[in-house]
Order: structure tokens, then C-alpha cells, then sequence
């Protein structure tokens, strides 16, 4: 079982207020919709994050190789996949 540990949040009326009208039509406690909330919101974020980071890889790669497609190249792969059909992936070039 996950070890638990307590952290204060200070909100404003508002705020506080959306919580517990949320949670109760949800008919949860404003402790689960905070949790639930701070949950996605990581989870949103670290994907973001990632995404980030394989981008700046790819342009580092890039600018070390020159390998790359034209967004044509790019555009007609994916027509084929989305029309379901098999297509290997494009080889890229300087």
C-alpha cells in the first residue's frame, strides 16, 4: 500500500466553493476531487513534458544529421494509414 502523507493547500472562497459544489453532485468529498484533480493534472503535465523533451531530441537530431521528411512525405504516410492500409514508414533524407 502507498505510504500517504498530508499537504495543506490554501484556496480562495471561489475556489473552494466550485470544490464542494463538484463534489457534491458527484457525491464525493472535496478530498477525493482534489486528489483526483491534482492526479490529472500531473499526469497532463508529464505528458506534456515528455512531449517536450522528445522535441527538442528530434530537433537536436536533427540538426546533427539533416536527416528529415517534408511535411508531403509525412502527409501522404499518414493519408495511407488513415485510409487503413499498411505503408512502411518513409525513409528520411538530408
Amino acid at each position: 500500500m502507498a505510504t500517504l502523507s498530508t499537504t495543506s493547500l490554501k484556496l480562495d472562497r471561489e475556489v473552494k466553493e466550485r470544490v464542494q459544489r463538484i463534489a457534491s453532485a458527484r457525491r464525493r468529498t472535496p478530498h477525493w476531487i482534489l486528489r483526483e484533480a491534482v492526479e490529472q493534472y500531473l499526469e497532463r503535465e508529464e505528458k506534456r513534458e515528455q512531449l517536450r523533451q522528445d522535441a527538442l531530441a528530434a530537433w537536436s537530431e536533427y540538426q546533427t544529421t539533416g536527416l528529415h521528411l517534408t511535411a508531403e512525405e509525412a502527409d501522404e504516410w499518414l493519408a495511407k494509414l488513415e485510409a487503413g492500409k499498411r505503408a512502411a514508414i518513409p525513409k528520411c533524407h538530408v
